[in-house]
């Protein structure tokens, strides 16, 4: 997978910084619209947690950057 819980959090937090830009802050109805969309990508990431513990599967998609270790 391409993107990355990582690239969403950088996106977000190039969000905040825009909004705090003193000289040409960003829109409030963009930045809206981003945490909008930031907020399906989590949901779905937890959808997706919980169907791995569901199915004891050992990876899902790739969104989430999860270390695998040794079973507890």
């Amino acid at each position: 997978m391409k993107n990355k819980i990582e690239d969403l959090r950088n996106h977000l937090f190039v969000t905040i910084e825009s909004l705090l830009d003193t000289e040409k802050p960003m829109e409030i109805g963009r930045a809206k619209a981003i945490a909008e969309v930031a907020q399906v990508m989590i949901n779905s990431a937890k959808v997706e947690v919980d169907m791995v513990k569901a199915l004891g599967a050992g990876n899902g998609t790739g969104f989430l950057q999860i270390e695998q270790g040794p079973p507890k």
